[in-house]
């Protein structure tokens, strides 16, 4: 049995809220550099909607960024994958609403359940995606992070969505104005590391697309870019290729 077997098991096994939100606050790691990821797995799998969509509502005030408190926030965000598998369309609203929270986990969690999604049903996350790809930087940031995931990206029904989906965000990206503003550093980060995961997927497809954006005008897309040059599982590929581009 894996640890997050042993926490549900756990979990089960708590006579009621009062009890489940104190386990889960005691177990959390935090305060620290990584939270209980496999508690909040676990959590997300077998606490009752009711209370996971209580956590949802959990702002930065009441749950400040790092601590136990936004631990129940992160495991509430992350069980609405959970919940819209099973039926409930207004998950996907509280889904999209934490893709733009101020705490970076809790947007991390709002990935973390669009791929719980799209574990169980692929063909649903694509139509949804267009949602937070279309969005805000936040929300863009949203779904690189969610599809950018190598265990994603084996179907054929995704040979060519994940660039394009790439090809869209980035655009938007190069064409936003406020360099400061948290949400395009967040997008910025997370193409990063997103453009080199597609491309893995499907380099051949990806090149003409990655060589526009690496010749491009603006330096934080050619910054972006050159930044997936970088990635191992792209120089593992085609090393010819990335070391041409890197120049």
């Amino acid at each position: 049995m894996n640890k997050i077997e042993d926490y549900a098991r756990e979990l089960n096994r708590l006579p009621g809220k009062q009890e489940i939100t104190s386990y889960l606050l005691t177990n959390s790691n935090l305060p620290g550099p990584r939270g209980n990821l496999e508690l909040a797995a676990a959590a997300a799998q077998t606490v009752d909607a009711s209370l996971l969509i209580e956590w949802t509502t959990l702002s930065a005030g009441d749950a400040p960024v790092n601590t136990a408190g936004e631990f129940l926030s992160f495991c509430g965000v992350f069980g609405q994958g959970r919940l819209y598998n099973e039926g409930d369309p207004r998950a996907l609203d509280r889904i999209f609403w934490a893709a733009s929270d101020t705490r970076w986990r809790t947007r991390e969690a709002a990935a973390m359940a669009l791929q719980t999604i799209g574990k169980k049903d692929l063909n649903k996350l694509l139509k949804i995606l267009p949602r937070f790809y279309n969005g805000k930087p936040y929300e863009q940031r949203c779904a690189v992070a969610a599809l950018c995931e190598p265990c994603l990206l084996k179907d054929k029904l995704v040979e060519h969505y994940p660039v394009q989906m790439l090809d869209i965000v980035t655009r938007a990206f190069a064409e936003f104005t406020d360099r400061k503003d948290e949400g395009f550093i967040a997008l910025k980060k997370g193409l990063a590391y997103g453009w080199s995961v597609a491309a893995a997927a499907n380099l051949e497809y990806a090149k003409p697309f990655m060589e526009k954006w690496l010749q491009s005008d603006d330096k934080d897309v050619r910054w972006v870019m050159r930044e997936n040059l970088k990635k191992n599982r792209l120089v593992r590929l085609d090393p010819e290729w990335v070391e041409h581009w890197k120049e």
